[in-house]
């Protein structure tokens, strides 16, 4: 697919999301190097308080696409392909605990210069964010974490790794079909687009997802639960202004899960997201972006 045909395909999502930016254009593809890994991002320019985009596990940062095009003109917006994931590199020791993705994230705020940066978060990059922002919260203006908590439901955790634990099919379509099943409530041309940033063709011509499966080996998902439980008792360091976001149709983070969440930040409050489920940004992006700006407006970066 050239340049002018990837243009149009996003064209074609952001009129089915409703969404009509002043100009529609493509980010610019980065490299940064964090110690030993290469990390991959999108720079969507803009000015004004950086926004930093962290995708869920076996997603891009692609996945922020609407999000950041609209943001853009007031914000200077960043999406980050976390180690492991989309065209960033895959760590060849399997070290995929919460520590080393926010000494990734320590390392693209720095070296990118990103000044108190607002982070946005979803599922695995949300607790990434909730981690970074034990440890930095005072150098934040802001954060947002897209429908997940220290606190979720396992059995819904477990439906959407066996998900992205898909493994080879024979085509790009076989994908489409499945993720059509996985989420009905996404347009097929939607799910098309962010299967095509997301899928890889194997030597054997057969098609696969980009994102290292090895993070799902049971040392790995095992150190990944015990750094979540311990951020449980690291809230307390968040003071920055803090936006839990539930979709409505999620069966990852209930209602009562995003209030308790909320009411253990410092400077929380918790908002849902009607027609959308786990992926909350790429199912309703418009109500998203009308939740995160009535946020902003209430302080959240002053």
């Amino acid at each position: 697919m050239n340049r002018s045909e990837e243009l149009e395909m996003f064209r074609t999502a952001l009129r089915i999301a409703d969404l009509h930016p002043g100009s529609v254009a493509l980010p610019e593809d980065r490299q940064v190097v964090v110690g030993s890994m290469r990390l991959h991002y999108l720079d969507w320019g803009g000015s004004g308080t950086p926004i930093l985009f962290l995708h869920g596990g076996g997603l891009t940062a692609h996945t922020w696409d609407c999000m950041a095009v609209m943001l853009r003109d007031r914000f200077r917006c960043i999406a980050l392909d976390q180690r492991g994931h989309g065209d960033s590199e895959w760590s060849p020791v399997i070290d995929y605990r919460i520590a080393s993705y926010v000494g990734d994230i320590e390392g693209v705020v720095e070296t990118v210069g990103l000044d108190r940066p607002i982070l946005v978060g979803q599922s695995m990059g949300g607790l990434n964010s909730i981690a970074y922002a034990t440890r930095h919260s005072n150098a934040m203006r802001a954060m947002v974490i897209v429908d997940v908590a220290t606190e979720i439901n396992p059995g819904a955790a477990d439906r959407i790794r066996d998900f992205a634990s898909t493994p080879e099919l024979e085509s790009p379509d076989a994908f489409l079909e499945r993720a059509v099943k996985f989420n009905p409530i996404r347009d097929p041309a939607v799910l098309q687009r962010s299967l095509y940033y997301n899928l890889r063709e194997t030597t054997a011509g057969r098609w696969t997802f980009k994102h290292d499966q090895r993070r799902r080996a049971e040392d790995a998902m095992h150190s990944f639960e015990t750094d979540r439980m311990r951020l449980t008792r690291e809230l307390v360091n968040i003071k920055c202004p803090t936006l839990i976001v539930r979709g409505a149709l999620s069966d990852v983070l209930t209602d009562e899960i995003a209030e308790r969440f909320a009411r253990s930040l410092p400077n929380g409050r918790w908002v849902k997201i009607e027609r959308s489920g786990h992926n909350v940004q790429g199912d309703n992006p418009q109500a998203l972006l009308e939740a995160m700006h009535s946020f902003f407006r209430d302080g959240a970066i002053n």
